[in-house]
């Protein structure tokens, strides 16, 4: 089956505090590029670029800064190009 919709981003949203050094994204191929941005979590409206990066091997993302997030926090890692 092929899919009508697929979304070219990954949202985390965060129940705790966290110090969030790397996170995982599934089935993207490494070296492609990412931007994250911190979103209001209840309408996902962009706030502001936290970083951008490169996806590694297996899909981790490696932050050269980790993102500090508080409870109710969300973030979206959104696939360039």
């Amino acid at each position: 089956m092929i899919p009508l919709h697929h979304e070219s981003h990954f949202t985390f949203r965060f129940g705790d505090d966290r110090i969030i050094p790397r996170f995982h994204l599934d089935e993207v191929e490494p070296g492609r590029r990412i931007s994250v941005f911190k979103i209001e979590s209840n309408t996902g409206e962009r706030l502001e670029l936290l970083t951008r990066a490169t996806v590694g091997e297996g899909g981790w993302v490696d932050l050269s800064k980790p993102i500090t997030v508080r409870t109710g926090d969300a973030f979206i890692a959104v696939l360039e190009g």
